[in-house]
């Protein structure tokens, strides 16, 4: 008899980091859940995968997500959960920030962690293996000027996971955080600048090989499938050219 493959839920897979992170997972052997709001892009990707299901889900309504929660119940057990839904809007200053932007990123950097991880604990719990990561960011550790809502967010998302390892010390659960940095994705930079490529393109502009989806989604793999003793408290992931938030070189 063929062993069940471990499961694991990935949110925000429908692009960038999170569908890499799927495809990665798949690769080593995990029966991957797709979840994201845009159903047709996480149903494409299932069917590519050998071993996916994909399942619309807004992570910041906790109706949604207990009913999520209740409809894995045809699996034998859920074994991993990445919480990679997240996101930046807006780059102006504190003292001109708007106040709908700072909310919405706090609902889906933070909160929408939360639904996701109280929801899945016990079953993460009951594997007798289970394994939480939080996608983070650098923006979780330091400031830098035009990014106080989605720094404050991503605060708030590196609080959950020390909090969460403090309070499940003794239980068969792992609580990883993974905090890159500059990452190059489609959508990224372009969802901040609200569809202003130009914007958005500057943000990389003279910067040689800011980090890939791909590249996050294989740190990512690789501290999950450590032994289940590992725990890879936190990682920092930057590219080269990036010395912290705010030295970045640039070539031109």
């Amino acid at each position: 008899m063929t062993a069940e493959a471990p499961t694991a839920v990935v949110t925000g897979a429908s692009s960038g980091i999170g569908a890499a992170t799927a495809r990665a997972l798949a690769a080593a052997g995990y029966h991957v859940i797709l979840t994201a709001r845009r159903k047709d892009r996480i149903e494409a990707l299932a069917a590519e995968l050998p071993h996916a299901e994909a399942y619309a889900l807004d992570v910041t309504d906790r109706a949604a997500v207990d009913a999520f929660t209740a409809a894995l119940g045809h699996r034998p057990s859920v074994d991993v959960l990445v919480n990679n839904a997240g996101g930046a809007l807006g780059a102006e200053p504190v003292a001109t920030g708007d106040p709908a932007d700072w909310r919405a990123m706090y609902e889906v950097n933070v909160l929408g962690v939360l639904h996701m991880t109280q929801a899945l604990l016990p079953a993460l719990t009951a594997s007798g293996e289970g394994t939480v990561v939080v996608l983070s960011s650098t923006a979780g550790h330091g400031t830098y000027e035009g990014g106080g809502g989605y720094v404050a967010a991503k605060h708030g998302a590196h609080v959950i996971a020390e909090t969460l390892r403090l309070e499940l010390c003794g239980e068969p659960v792992r609580v990883i955080e993974i905090a890159p940095g500059m990452v190059k994705t489609a959508e990224f930079a372009t969802t901040r600048f609200r569809g202003d490529t130009d914007k958005a393109a500057k943000v990389y502009e003279g910067v040689d090989q800011p980090l890939t989806a791909e590249d996050v989604a294989d740190t990512i793999t690789w501290a999950i499938t450590r032994p289940a003793h590992v725990n890879v408290d936190l990682l920092v992931v930057r590219p080269r050219a990036q010395a912290s938030n705010t030295k970045v070189h640039r070539t031109t």
